[in-house]
């Protein structure tokens, strides 16, 4: 977006629709397009002057919100037609309202649930579509083919590493179907109650990775003294008979050391490769898809541009049969009354308030709020409080119903949307959302996030033209062009002819620059001795 300064006496009353978005009839503030300067004459017809005129009463950047009309004390702020927040004292018509003077509060909300909810209807005969996926042997369908290096323990992490590392493009020459071995390396294992939170979740974590249709092969890789021990994942989770392909496992102390570790490793790989690269493409229902939905670096455009237009792509994979997961419970909070009254069962919507109320003790006892969740960017982008950055962002699930509800890491076994437990910060939401068995991710972001993912691609969305340019070799989408008059529908048309394109192979924007790797970290909610 170009961001152009008005300053008074450059011009006469100017519509109000033409420097801001009202986006409900019920909004108590509208979103400047472009930076306000003060003394700005808006011509708006609702204004409570009874000419007609709102003057902007200070600097309001692009983004932020204006005041419609004087705000009391205390009464409810409201943007998308809900409360985003209250007035933290009185806010005169056409000031700058943002987190100086709006408080992260709400009145006590009161969650519906329908007994009406019906699944979505899904198309038949000429109206599926496809996309050129991998079936494997187990009938699950990738949109890539990978053979993992996993660690289980922090320990073994540099030798994971030095296996992938070993297999350079030149080496994977002779193995075109496969697009990569990749090392999954986090940082825990020790230190955690054996059965305990943080060992179900990083063995959940690790076991959907195995299980996972774009993983071909996997090396599991230990030191042999840690508390997640390999011959305790495999079995707990029936790695041998559930894996997608060939599984194996070592210690680093049984190999006699970390050099010897890594040529065992690098052989078991080798023995893996002619395997993972008999995968072929063919035409594959695009109800096989299991998307996870997610955002980073948000800004006040993320909720009008990028997300409702995932929400549109998001219903279309669900008309076509498909899956798609919304995460980040934490930026639910403020607008899960969204989500509860289109649960498909009152015990469905339940879940998620209790996950909801799970995070807001959580924070509590951690010494933090949930409002703590919008960052400095997100702040600057003009997000002044969570309840705004969650009305944003639960439009990424569209309008249809909500199927299910899942702890962190759990399979996604049904179709739909459903909504998986997990924390805002993405590397550790999106490793959760693909370890249940997301094959693809449509990433939506304002401020520029260059999040990659692997072994799932990662497509990123852009809020705004001016991010899209700014960043060309990070973004894969402009959904900005919608502020330009394209309809909404119009580009989750386009966005949804790249997602299939992608998931047919052709490679994202974090992909042709390598980057996935790191981003691999599994949840740890602060139990570790």
């Amino acid at each position: 977006m170009v961001v152009q300064v008005l300053a008074p006496g450059d011009e006469g009353p100017v519509p109000l629709a033409e420097r801001a978005l009202h986006l409900h009839p019920d909004d108590t503030v509208a979103i400047a397009l472009v930076d306000l300067a003060p003394g700005t004459a808006l011509a708006w017809e609702a204004a409570e002057d009874p000419s007609g005129i709102l003057r902007v009463g200070q600097l309001i950047p692009a983004g932020h919100k204006i005041a419609l009309r004087p705000i009391t004390p205390g009464e409810p702020v409201r943007r998308y037609g809900q409360i985003i927040g209250l007035a933290g004292g009185r806010i005169e018509g056409g000031m700058h309202v943002h987190d100086h003077n709006l408080e992260a509060r709400r009145p006590d909300p009161v969650h519906t649930f329908s007994h009406e909810v019906r699944p979505a209807e899904t198309v038949a005969g000429a109206e599926q579509r496809t996309f050129r996926g991998i079936r494997r042997a187990n009938g699950r369908v990738g949109t890539r083919t990978y053979v993992a290096v996993i660690s289980t323990v922090n320990c073994s992490a540099h030798t994971c590493r030095a296996i992938a590392d070993h297999f350079t493009p030149e080496r994977l020459a002779a193995f075109p179907q496969v697009d990569g071995v990749i090392a999954l390396t986090g940082g825990l294992s020790c230190g955690m109650e054996v059965g305990g939170r943080e060992y179900v979740y990083l063995q959940r974590v690790l076991a959907g990775m195995i299980r996972h249709p774009n993983v071909a092969g996997a090396v599991i890789v230990g030191l042999g003294c840690e508390g997640n021990q390999p011959a305790d994942l495999i079995a707990n989770y029936g790695l041998e008979e559930t894996a997608t392909g060939p599984l194996t496992w070592l210690t680093i102390q049984q190999a006699g050391g970390v050099r010897k570790a890594v040529e065992a490793g690098i052989e078991a790989v080798e023995g893996m490769l002619p395997i993972a690269n008999e995968a072929t493409r063919s035409p594959q229902p695009l109800s096989e898809l299991v998307v996870a939905l997610q955002c980073g670096g948000s800004d006040a455009w993320s909720g009008v541009t990028a997300n409702p237009v995932v929400g549109l792509v998001s219903d279309e994979l669900v008309r076509q049969g498909g899956t798609a997961v919304l995460g980040e419970t934490p930026e639910v909070c403020g607008a899960e009354q969204l989500l509860t009254q289109r649960a498909i069962s009152p015990a469905v919507g339940q879940q998620l308030l209790d996950h909801i109320r799970w995070w807001e003790e959580h924070a509590a006892r951690m010494g933090t709020s949930i409002n703590n969740n919008p960052t400095p960017g997100n702040r600057a982008g003009g997000l002044s409080t969570i309840y705004e950055k969650a009305l944003g962002a639960v439009a990424k699930g569209g309008q249809t119903p909500l199927m299910a509800v899942h702890d962190y890491a759990e399979p996604v076994t049904g179709r739909g949307l459903a909504l998986m437990n997990t924390p805002g910060y993405d590397p550790v939401a999106v490793t959760g959302q693909v370890a249940g068995g997301a094959t693809l991710v449509l990433f939506t972001t304002g401020r520029g996030s260059v999040f990659g993912f692997k072994p799932a691609p990662v497509i990123k969305i852009a809020s705004t033209s001016d991010l899209y340019r700014r960043m060309a070799d990070d973004m894969d989408f402009d959904a900005g062009v919608v502020l330009g008059g394209v309809s909404l529908e119009e580009a989750a048309g386009e966005l949804c002819e790249l997602m299939v394109a992608v998931a047919s192979g052709r490679p994202s924007k974090s992909e042709a620059q390598g980057i996935g790797e790191a981003e691999f970290s599994p949840w740890c909610t602060g139990e570790v001795l």
